[in-house]
């Protein structure tokens, strides 16, 4: 598998809540995390990540993406993803009850590769904007 192709089965398996379970298989056992985000501070394994996207789509059920842009860098092992989330929070699990809101909101994954493997992710990403649309802030 290519390295476009193993970001693009990593993309798909995150966004679509698999978890670490499924995606590891895509990426370094240690692979980090970085995002300039509150909501996401703490969260530096890219195992964690994968977990809290499969944990968002219980408040938000109906989560999904749209992807807007995919591209591989191969001179500097590189993948870039850009895509809308949508979703409606109707379920429970949020930090608040279910507010029936929706959000579209924008953000990128830039996926870094060593030996074949997702090594590390950046994801670009304006939370307070996703978290007031769904009336969590």
């Amino acid at each position: 598998m290519s390295d476009f192709e193993t970001a693009k089965a990593f993309f798909e398996a995150c966004e679509t809540g698999k978890g670490w379970d499924v995606c590891q298989a895509y990426c370094t056992a240690d692979a980090g995390f970085a995002c300039q985000a509150d909501a996401l501070a703490s969260t530096t394994t890219l195992a964690a990540y994968t977990e809290w996207m499969k944990g968002l789509l219980t408040p938000i059920p109906d989560g999904r993406y749209e992807l807007t842009s995919f591209a591989m860098d191969a001179e500097r092992g590189t993948a870039v993803a850009a895509a809308q989330f949508h979703g409606t929070q109707t379920g429970e699990g949020g930090p608040v009850a279910p507010t029936g809101k929706a959000v579209v909101s924008d953000y990128a994954y830039v996926m870094t590769f060593d030996g074949g493997k997702i090594s590390h992710m950046t994801k670009i990403w304006n939370d307070l904007h996703a978290l007031r649309g769904l009336g969590w802030a």
